[in-house]
């Protein structure tokens, strides 16, 4: 099975394709590790973009 490319994006509540780093874009930003199959959370109590960064 092969990995998502880096750089690949997905928004809050969906479920992550890739464990791995995933960076907020936009500001303000913050980077988390985020598994497999996980769903992707809000930050700072908003709907926000997830892109992976790096792999785990």
């Amino acid at each position: 099975m092969s990995k998502v490319p880096l750089g690949t994006e997905r928004k809050t509540g969906e479920k992550c394709p890739e464990s791995g780093i995933w960076k907020v874009k936009g500001q303000p930003s913050t980077t988390a590790p985020i598994a497999i199959n996980n769903t992707f959370p809000p930050y700072q109590n908003k709907a926000v973009i997830w892109k992976l960064i790096q792999y785990a």
